[in-house]
């Protein structure tokens, strides 16, 4: 009987929707990220605007968000903005922003790890149209970059 309602409750788990992540980007000109929900916990490092992060959970004036790296820590709500310029992070060693968005189409652009770029748009075929820190646009492939 408690296998029965294990596997009940297990499966009520896997029926449950699937959630969108959450993507935000740091919407001050520096954010501090905590190890805790409390501006009188650890400091772990600053952040800059634009910085772009995953809200994993809400509480109260608090968000615990992921980065690019995978790291988890705490930031205060109030410094992150959904509205804010959507940022992605360059994870590819280099990565090729092209004139379009398909393989064959000429590379107008790299941009190494790390660099942030603002999103524009997702297409359907696996492109992220991206805006670059010198106000042109480009495609790069949604898998070099972070925060879609």
């Amino acid at each position: 009987m408690k296998r029965l309602s294990l596997i009940l409750a297990l499966s009520a788990l896997f029926a449950l929707p699937a959630q969108a992540l959450d993507y935000r980007s740091v919407s001050v000109p520096a954010a501090i990220l905590y190890d805790a929900p409390s501006s009188m916990a650890k400091k772990l490092f600053v952040v800059g605007r634009g910085y772009p992060v995953e809200v994993v959970v809400n509480v109260d004036n608090w968000l615990k968000v992921r980065d690019s790296s995978g790291a988890l820590a705490w930031i205060e709500a109030g410094k992150v903005a959904a509205t804010s310029k959507h940022m992605l992070v360059v994870k590819a060693a280099q990565a090729e922003i092209r004139s379009a968005a398909e393989d064959g189409a000429p590379i107008t652009a790299r941009a190494e790890k790390g660099v942030m770029l603002e999103w524009q748009e997702t297409l359907p075929n696996g492109w992220v149209r991206v805006l670059l820190p010198n106000n042109s646009s480009g495609y790069i492939k949604l898998s070099q970059v972070w925060g879609v």
